[in-house]
């Protein structure tokens, strides 16, 4: 008798799906490492500008750019919703075969696109000098942030449109060219930002521009991919906005969206709390705007690691969960917060031992500003360590279907800590409180996730030893 290898597939079994079998540990490099490439990018384009700009612009200019990130922020919250939700409802028609449906979402996402581009890009030059000084410019560095906003303004459909269509691109089955056209226009702000400041001399302008150039590139590769859209083409008559469409889109995409806009209104609390209380000390109101704006960029390549493992561990524990592969779960939620904490923790050493080093690539200023620099953040970024372990919670409830859990968590830190604290902390201890906000915040918002996180994983542990019992 032929005895049956069982290395091989019985022909009239189903396929095995691989994130059933595949070690967890080689899923979660396998599907994090190219999100935390896609996070970096961004995070690097983000940086290589405020580092041109503090070189050659300096602390003024490092001020300007922070004052004018809130708009960035609402365009990256409009972006992701229209993304998100676009290509959720793309990819769940598509998989039940209604195709026109699925184009149909394609399209209006095109025209929210669009429209919201050119609406958010058209109040960002209307209201150039008011918005500004709400995000808590001062009069040194208006004039900076005006110019800089002026010309970024001019980028911003095509930054809207390429980021958000490339979650288009991912559900249309090509991820390597949604990750080259993010990557492109940032690629090519390095070399221009060069020209433009430090051989042109056109100083705050000319990183500007570089960044609406590289926007124009990423724009141009996504209208090169829309003429060979996979799924099908496109007609004027999927273009034409529809409510039930546009209402199936929000929906979905509500979420990032509203934790985006909670993330804005920090920004702005953040500048003008430190304008405000910076300048009742020995820092003055221009210097923590500049520090605040260089560790946030910092913060950006933190981010890419947390965010790139949470998404990456995300359909190993959605697929499981639906299998009812409880044991699987909880390795994956394990051994993802494992590999946060220790990406963390190399950070956290960096930012605790050599801060002065590290504020230094920004540009030069006076001792006071490196003694400020420093201090900021030594003790903004002193819970590092750990504080990844919440959007990686907040990922894992929606990864489940508990989409509720998953957005709670999600807006702990920053709406539900960090606001209040932003504003109560500083009445009492000045600019010292709004500095020790963000690790207060941080510690709160971690200690909620693990309250909640361990509930979770011993009811599914009960659930996986039940399932071994009946096995």
């Amino acid at each position: 008798m032929k005895i049956k290898d069982p290395g091989m597939k019985d022909n009239n079994s189903p396929p095995v799906n691989p994130l059933s079998t595949v070690p967890v540990t080689r899923l979660i490099a396998q599907f994090s490492i190219p999100a935390i490439i896609n996070t970096l990018i961004i995070a690097v384009y983000n940086i290589t500008d405020q580092i041109f700009i503090g070189h050659a612009v300096g602390m003024l200019g490092n001020a300007a750019t922070n004052v004018s990130f809130p708009v960035t922020t609402l365009l990256s919250a409009f972006a992701l919703m229209i993304g998100m939700g676009s290509s959720t409802n793309f990819s769940l028609n598509l998989g039940a075969k209604k195709k026109a449906d699925a184009l149909r979402y394609v399209g209006n996402g095109i025209s929210l696109m669009i429209i919201f581009g050119i609406i958010i890009a058209a109040l960002a030059l209307l209201f150039l000098k008011p918005l500004l000084i709400l995000f808590g410019a001062t009069q040194q560095v208006l004039p900076l942030a005006t110019t800089y906003l002026a010309i970024s303004a001019i980028g911003m459909p095509f930054l809207l449109f390429s980021t958000a269509f490339s979650s288009l691109i991912r559900a249309d089955g090509s991820p390597k060219f949604a990750m080259i056209v993010l990557s492109s226009g940032a690629i090519l702000n390095i070399p221009l930002n060069a020209l433009f400041m430090l051989v042109f001399k056109w100083g705050i302008a000319g990183s500007a521009l570089a960044s609406v150039l590289g926007q124009m590139l990423s724009f141009t590769l996504t209208i090169v991919y829309l003429r060979k859209f996979k799924a099908g083409k496109l007609t004027k008559d999927d273009l034409v906005p529809r409510v039930n469409y546009i209402k199936r889109i929000i929906s979905i995409g509500a979420a990032a969206f509203l934790n985006f806009i909670i993330m804005m209104l920090v920004q702005i609390t953040m500048n003008n709390t430190l304008t405000h209380y910076g300048a009742l000390s020995q820092y003055g109101s221009e210097m923590p705007l500049a520090v605040v704006g260089v560790i946030s960029k910092l913060n950006l390549v933190v981010l890419a690691f947390v965010i790139g493992i949470a998404q990456g561990t995300q359909p190993i524990i959605s697929y499981n969960y639906g299998a009812k592969n409880y044991a699987r779960v909880i390795e994956a939620y394990i051994k993802s917060a494992i590999g946060i904490v220790g990406a963390s923790v190399i950070f956290f050493l960096c930012f605790q031992l050599f801060p002065r080093q590290i504020i230094g690539i920004f540009g030069d200023g006076s001792e006071t500003y490196f003694t400020f620099a420093s201090q900021y953040m030594r003790i903004f970024m002193i819970m590092m360590f750990i504080s990844g372990i919440q959007p990686l919670t907040s990922n894992f409830f929606v990864a489940t279907g508990k989409a509720k859990q998953g957005i709670f968590l999600a807006l702990t830190r920053q709406g539900l800590f960090l606001l209040p604290l932003l504003l109560i902390l500083p009445l009492w201890f000045g600019i010292e409180g709004a500095i020790y906000a963000g690790p207060i915040s941080d510690t709160l918002a971690v200690i909620v996730s693990i309250s909640f996180i361990t509930r979770e994983l011993k009811a599914m542990k009960r659930l996986s030893d039940k399932n071994l019992v009946e096995a």
